[in-house]
């Protein structure tokens, strides 16, 4: 099937990744999926959640929002509305997960690192963009404002498939996305092992083989993806 971008079905959108882009927060990135625009800042601060003060652990957790015209049509800011969306913690909760496997957590003793990413541009796949373009964000900050390096363990990135017409669809755009009859994120480190999978039949559902043949897609397309990622730390 043709694509509305003219990509093939396992090409991935144009990717970017601009470092220190705020000269306040510890690490920082823009990152861009083809339409898809997400800046993500690390702060570090020294004390650790409540639950954990008597932990030889640090933490690291995820923030996440959508700023009100990163849309075709405006959106009211959740603050004002004095509280998030369901679809808001849930993401925020991804991204928190994601990016806590990417350290060694008894490396960062006392300190949390929060990772806040803010959709400015939404095309389809802000949450896959926000893990990815957060753990260069979070290791920029463990390598320049943390003196032990064993805090970084692993990188990870995550990208979005689908099914649309029986044709597996790598990196949906929102059109893409908005249509499919399946819609997956995965989430992976550089040993191309797993670290979730979120995967929805929206309209029938996909079979074994399919899943499949989307994980193996997708593996391929994370594997890329870290190569950027290291290019931009290393």
């Amino acid at each position: 099937m043709e694509r509305i971008d003219n990509r093939n079905h396992n090409q991935l959108r144009d990717i970017s990744i601009e470092t220190n882009v705020n000269i306040h927060a510890e690490g920082s990135v823009l990152i861009t999926f083809g339409n898809t625009k997400v800046i993500c800042n690390a702060s570090i601060e020294n004390n650790v959640p409540r639950w954990m003060k008597n932990s030889d652990e640090g933490w690291v957790t995820g923030e996440y929002g959508m700023l009100p015209r990163s849309t075709n049509e405006r959106m009211g800011r959740e603050a004002a509305r004095g509280k998030q969306s369901g679809r808001t913690q849930e993401i925020q909760r991804l991204i928190g997960r994601s990016l806590r496997q990417a350290v060694n957590l008894r490396y960062l003793k006392g300190k949390t690192i929060n990772v806040d990413c803010d959709v400015i541009q939404a095309d389809g796949g802000t949450r896959t963009a926000s893990i990815t373009g957060g753990c260069v964000a979070l290791f920029l900050a463990i390598k320049n404002h943390h003196d032990d390096q064993r805090a970084i363990k692993s990188y990870i990135a995550a990208v979005s498939l689908g099914i649309k017409n029986n044709k597996v669809l790598l990196d949906l755009n929102y059109e893409e996305d908005s249509t499919a009859d399946t819609d997956l994120n995965i989430v992976m480190n550089d040993k191309n092992d797993l670290i979730e999978i979120q995967g929805t039949a929206e309209d029938a559902p996909f079979s074994k083989s399919e899943l499949d043949d989307m994980l193996e897609l997708g593996s391929s397309a994370i594997s890329e993806i870290i190569k950027k990622q290291k290019a931009c730390i290393e």
